[in-house]
């Protein structure tokens, strides 16, 4: 026997919602959108802030929802009118953005990534599923990375966004400090050494640079360790570099392995 009511959602929550998709919104009311049952389902389980669940009737049948998250039972009808995907999911969240103040943190001995001008969501929802794969627990980004809650991005790291901060911060000035404090910093060139040749630390800082300009010359200055992942093409006219997303999980994977 359920012991819910099926509610309508007001037109008033429905703006709300909708206007999540844009960043200025998200800023001024400090929450974003998550779809789909397992991203939010790894975001309960994560204690990332649910302000509030929208779901289809019998969905928390299914799921034990804690009694703090509050929760609206509402139809396909309404849950076309909030969702960005072609097919509305069983449950759709509004979420708070965590203040992941970066001052809190102490970093010798973490191994972390720094992005430098990341544009593409896809790009970036990715570099953070990877990071959890590797077990890698943060990464920061530079101001003009694509916004970590975009719902491009909050849907690309498949609920790997629950285990992994992501700090936003002026990327040169943060490079610079970690570097007084003797942290290695490194970053992928062209003109770098074979990453499987070179001595890898388990902790420091990966550096990955913007999709089409790599990493920008003031955040070179940072780095004091370049390397290159070579090609083994034979081919001349063979692809000119990797997507960055592919880079990543190639460096990660060399550092975790050692």
């Amino acid at each position: 026997m359920t012991n819910y009511i099926i509610k309508m959602i007001s037109q008033s929550k429905i703006k709300l919602i909708n206007s999540l998709t844009k960043k200025k919104f998200r800023e001024q009311h400090q929450l974003f959108l998550a779809e789909g049952e397992k991203l939010v389902l790894d975001l309960i389980q994560g204690n990332t802030g649910i302000s509030e669940l929208f779901i289809r009737e019998g969905w928390s049948e299914i799921h034990h929802l804690p009694a703090s998250i509050p929760y609206t039972v509402t139809t396909e009808q309404y849950l076309k009118k909030i969702t960005q995907l072609k097919t509305p999911p069983p449950v759709i969240a509004i979420c708070k953005i965590p203040e992941n103040e970066i001052a809190q943190y102490s970093w010798h001995d973490k191994l972390i990534l720094a992005l430098d001008d990341i544009q593409d969501p896809g790009n970036l929802g990715t570099i953070i599923r990877l990071a959890d794969w590797f077990g890698i627990e943060h990464i920061v980004c530079s101001q003009n990375t694509v916004d970590t809650y975009n719902p491009k991005v909050i849907q690309a790291t498949m609920g790997a966004i629950a285990r992994v901060t992501i700090h936003s911060t002026d990327l040169h000035a943060f490079l610079s400090q970690q570097k007084k404090n003797k942290t290695p910093i490194y970053g992928t060139f062209l003109d770098g050494e074979n990453i499987y040749r070179q001595e890898l630390s388990k902790a420091g800082i990966i550096v990955m640079g913007n999709e089409g300009k790599g990493i920008s010359s003031h955040i070179e200055t940072c780095v004091d360790k370049k390397l290159l992942i070579p090609s083994f093409s034979s081919h001349e006219d063979k692809s000119e570099s990797l997507n960055v997303s592919t880079a990543t999980a190639i460096i990660m994977s060399e550092f975790k392995r050692r």
